[in-house]
């Protein structure tokens, strides 16, 4: 008999600040962590954010290089600026970018941080490949297509819970990434789908793409129950779980 593939559920979260989205993940991972540390009644949940976010551009851990003046400078382009407890440097989100966050326990998927890594970034690979798009890896972090960055990664783990994830450029204005040295690459530049196939690719046509790669990668079987809800109290917690299971 074959094992059962272990259960993601997708949740759109839609367009929403990083802040707000940041919550979410927190939610979810304390789920995980409160399991970990066998507090009563607690039952991790794996999950699989979507967002586009507002316009912002986030730092990592290992960037220092962003000052306050710095900052002030990009607030006022119209972007918001957050320094981040994820991996990598200085980068930009905003409209028309995918960004998924998998809020998941390694261990539930048998997988250390790197071979994680390696899921992720061949995700996004793979969707690009859908559109006939030829994007590899480098020795540089992210995927790429040529010299052109298409998707970047940037996560966090705590005890193999993840957070943070990947973003990959649909229909990306990426004017917005003139303002910084995108994860510290210089003279290396941005793309999207759309530039690359000199045709609009949004994100609504993007996601199931993405779900059926990441679903292959991974090994798991998605559920899109949650998929599409601005209810927070409809999500997917160990309650709304047991309530769906009941009916």
């Amino acid at each position: 008999m074959l094992a059962a593939r272990q259960l993601v559920h997708v949740i759109n979260l839609q367009r929403m600040g990083f802040v707000c989205a940041f919550d979410v993940q927190m939610r979810y991972a304390r789920y995980h962590l409160d399991e970990l540390a066998s507090r009563p009644y607690a039952q991790g949940i794996d999950v699989l954010l979507l967002v586009e976010h507002n316009p912002v551009y986030t730092v990592g851990l290992r960037d220092k290089s962003y000052s306050k003046e710095d900052e002030e400078k990009l607030r006022a382009t119209g972007a918001e600026f957050h320094r981040t407890n994820r991996g990598g440097l200085i980068t930009f989100h905003g409209p028309g970018q995918l960004v998924a966050y998998p809020i998941i326990n390694l261990k539930h998927f048998k997988l250390g941080m790197r071979d994680y890594v390696c899921k992720l970034e061949k995700t996004m690979i793979d969707t690009c490949g859908f559109y006939g798009l030829k994007a590899t890896t480098t020795k540089d972090t992210g995927v790429w297509i040529e010299d052109r960055k298409v998707g970047a990664v940037g996560i966090h783990g705590s005890r193999f819970i993840t957070t943070h994830g990947v973003s990959l450029n649909c229909n990306t204005d990426l004017t917005w990434f003139d303002h910084i040295v995108p994860c510290g690459l210089e003279g290396k530049t941005t793309t999207s789908l759309s530039k690359e196939l000199q045709k609009k690719v949004c994100i609504t046509q993007t996601i199931p793409v993405f779900l059926k790669a990441f679903q292959e990668r991974f090994g798991c079987e998605l559920t899109e129950m949650f998929l599409v809800t601005q209810d927070h109290n409809l999500m997917p917690t160990p309650e709304n779980l047991r309530k769906a299971e009941v009916v």
